[in-house]
């Protein structure tokens, strides 16, 4: 029976070495080979490893107080074009830097425990996902409010989302909001927006498990596997970490690889009749049903990953059940609960088909240009996502023994979806994302210190790695002038929706807003820049015009703008920055519109028709802050 070259060895075998389970055998080997190298180093060499020991003990604690010190002199008031980038001092960047080295230096001293290498990952966790959460006043990036607004509509109206509009798509698919309601009433917690702020952090450390799992897998080297760990949290900048059905279905979707390719390394073992044993199968099925039941992509980007495991003939008795679960169950819900969603869309699904090229690129009609900032983080984006795929293929090249196994698979599975449909312009994001776990254990079998005949030095290892932290800080960070909201934001949408009369038409520019889907059902919410081009092109040409016909609706009608909807027209392009700037001009001076409420950073004016005298303004409106 041949060997299966699913359990690969972290190197390239040595002498003699047979390729049955090489996982198992190759430690001991190295280790001892490590030994053996230590002792014929020469004396000055072997000085060198305790300088390296306190390097690694005292650099964690430094990059923890250069954090600390950074968090407290972070002003958010110096956000800009470039986001969180432009707010955080020099010490926030010195403790990633003074991280990565102690990280570096621990990967190159194979004698050192472990959990020294565990906790560098974890405080690079922390650095990027908890900083975020620790600055911010208010929950960040307006989808994760939406997403907030549909929990507490299946909390008041037991499990369903009625009337929703735009947020039926949740009704279709609601394991993921049907949870957390479960959770809020467990708790007794009334929303969830007091954890939500730090979901990005938990869904990264609850990452670590099956990612840990995953790697386990295909090699018992510690050090490649802590590398490729590190890799994966310093090039994940697509940021879909926040509250959301996709953070969740992502992390389910690892824990089934993980699982699938740890069945594989067992090569027969504590395999029943059909590839699994009862235990282990049952858990995938609930697993897989959860992804079914909470994401509507997350399951066909499951079902390519199992199809492409199971073209090896060797894998097949073990995949293919798996696969067979997941094709089955994601049919049967599209089929049923998420049927009209999916006849609704299937002919731009089969037209996605015959485009894929469109599929990479976003199809959003901006009217200006976009900000300098903007521009150079796009373009570091993309430079981040080339670099990472194309150190994975120079590993696939130069280590022969990545090539025995199913990780150049896993790269290719993602990326095939590209040729199904463009999902809103964000499939090529979304590819890179499901690829990373495969991309970092390769780029770690590349630039992992230590490993036999080293392509690359340890200072172009740190450099590479210092670059790719780089690029996540622009991709995960830029955009911050959008994503996070003050106080004053959010108290301004929360009058807007509370407010208000029952019934009223509430406009704002962009959907860039804290809760405004809070009582969805209470009011109508119109998106400006939602609107068809002719009416966008509107907008930036004549606001007075295309105002005036967004609140003369016969109902009460209320106009939001805030600083946070301004800035992503201005940075993003949606509309020009003279016609921004116009709109803020014309709601001030028109005299249909009075101020009900006004912050520095958010105003909400109620229409008038006619600029007649009107109905009084809603009790508990506010002006400058203050209550009137």
């Amino acid at each position: 029976m041949t060997a299966p070259a699913r359990t690969a060895p972290a190197t390239d075998p040595p002498a003699g070495a047979t390729p049955l389970r090489p996982a198992a055998l190759l430690p001991a080997a190295l280790l001892r080979a490590d030994r053996r190298r230590a002792l014929r180093r020469p004396a000055a060499t072997r000085t060198a490893a305790p300088r390296r020991a306190r390097t690694v003990r005292y650099a964690l604690p430094l990059a923890v107080l250069l954090w600390l010190i950074s968090l407290r002199t972070t002003r958010l008031d110096r956000i800009g074009d470039l986001g969180l980038l432009q707010a955080l001092p020099p010490t926030y960047y010195a403790a990633l830097a003074v991280l990565t080295a102690g990280f570096l230096t621990a990967l190159r001293t194979p004698w050192l425990p472990q959990r020294r290498l565990a906790w560098h990952v974890l405080a690079l966790i922390a650095f990027v996902h908890a900083t975020p959460s620790l600055l911010y006043p208010t929950l960040r990036y307006s989808w994760a409010w939406k997403h907030i607004a549909v929990v507490d509509a299946m909390l008041r109206h037991g499990g369903t989302v009625p009337d929703a509009g735009k947020l039926d798509v949740y009704n279709q698919w609601p394991g993921f909001f049907a949870l957390n309601a479960l959770v809020l009433r467990a708790t007794g917690l009334h929303s969830a927006l007091g954890y939500a702020s730090w979901y990005p952090l938990l869904a990264n450390l609850l990452l670590l498990g099956p990612l840990l799992l995953l790697f386990r897998s295909l090699t018992r080297d510690r050090r490649l596997i802590w590398c490729a760990l590190w890799l994966y949290y310093a090039t994940s900048w697509v940021g879909q970490d926040y509250f959301s059905p996709q953070a969740f279905a992502y992390l389910l979707y690892v824990t089934v690889i993980a699982l699938t390719m740890r069945q594989l390394s067992l090569d027969g073992r504590e395999s029943g009749r059909f590839g699994w044993r009862a235990g282990p199968y049952a858990l995938l099925l609930v697993l897989i049903a959860a992804i079914a039941s909470s994401h509507q992509l997350t399951p066909v980007m499951l079902v390519s990953s199992l199809a492409v495991l199971a073209l090896p003939r060797r894998n097949r008795r073990t995949v293919l059940p798996v696969l067979a679960a997941a094709l089955a169950l994601t049919v049967a819900w599209d089929a049923t609960v998420a049927r009209p969603f999916v006849a609704a869309n299937l002919h731009s699904l089969i037209a996605g088909l015959a485009a894929p090229d469109r599929n990479a690129v976003s199809g959003l009609a901006q009217l200006g240009a976009a900000a300098p900032g903007q521009v150079l983080a796009s373009w570091t984006d993309r430079a981040t996502t080339a670099a990472v795929l194309l150190l994975a293929l120079a590993a696939v090249l130069r280590r022969r023994w990545v090539r025995r196994t199913t990780l150049p698979l896993l790269l290719l599975a993602p990326l095939v979806l590209l040729l199904a449909n463009g999902y809103d312009g964000e499939m090529l994001f979304r590819a890179y994302l499901f690829a990373l776990p495969a991309t970092s254990f390769l780029t770690a079998a590349l630039l992992a210190p230590g490993l036999p005949h080293p392509p690359v030095r340890p200072a172009v290892t740190g450099t590479v790695l210092l670059a790719l932290l780089g690029g996540l800080l622009f991709g995960y960070y830029s955009k911050e002038a959008v994503n996070h909201f003050t106080p004053q934001e959010a108290a301004a949408v929360r009058y807007a929706t509370e407010q208000t009369p029952p019934g009223s038409r509430i406009v704002s520019l962009t959907s860039d807003e804290p809760g405004g889907e809070l009582h969805y059902d209470q009011h109508t919410w119109i998106i400006l820049t939602d609107a068809d081009p002719a009416d966008r092109l509107l907008l930036a040409t004549d606001p007075q015009a295309a105002l005036t016909d967004a609140l003369s609706t016969g109902h009460p009608s209320y106009l939001v703008l805030t600083r946070a909807q301004l800035a992503a027209c201005r940075l993003t392009g949606l509309l020009p920055a003279a016609a921004v700037d116009e709109i803020q001009y014309t709601a001030a001076h028109l005299s249909a519109l009075r101020p009900v409420y006004s912050s520095p950073d958010a105003i909400v004016y109620q229409y008038l028709p006619a600029g007649g005298a009107g109905p009084a303004a809603p009790v508990g409106s506010v002006t400058e802050g203050g209550t009137s």
